[in-house]
């Protein structure tokens, strides 16, 4: 009830709500992601749930990862302890 109370607030224009924007990268080098890492193509794949095969296509530039992967790799190249802690939980 609150929320929707907060909702009815937002659109008549009597408050403001946070608003975050997300940037989710169109290109991202893969390979310098991994190398960072200091992990080989397995060693990442099998840390990051990636199949190994897709990996090495994004790698050799004959697929590209689509949006949710692009932010997925971003994350890892940002913070990767948090997601190997995440996925180790």
């Amino acid at each position: 009830e609150s929320g929707a109370k907060e909702l009815l607030a937002h659109l008549k224009g009597e408050t403001m709500l946070p608003v975050r924007q997300v940037v989710i990268p169109d290109e991202v080098d893969v390979r310098s992601i991994r190398a960072r890492t200091g992990m080989s193509q397995a060693e990442f794949a099998r840390a990051f749930c990636i199949n190994p095969r897709t990996l090495q296509e994004w790698e050799q530039g004959r697929r590209r990862p689509d949006t949710t992967t692009r932010a997925y790799l971003a994350v890892i190249a940002k913070n990767r302890q948090a997601v190997l802690d995440a996925l180790a939980s």
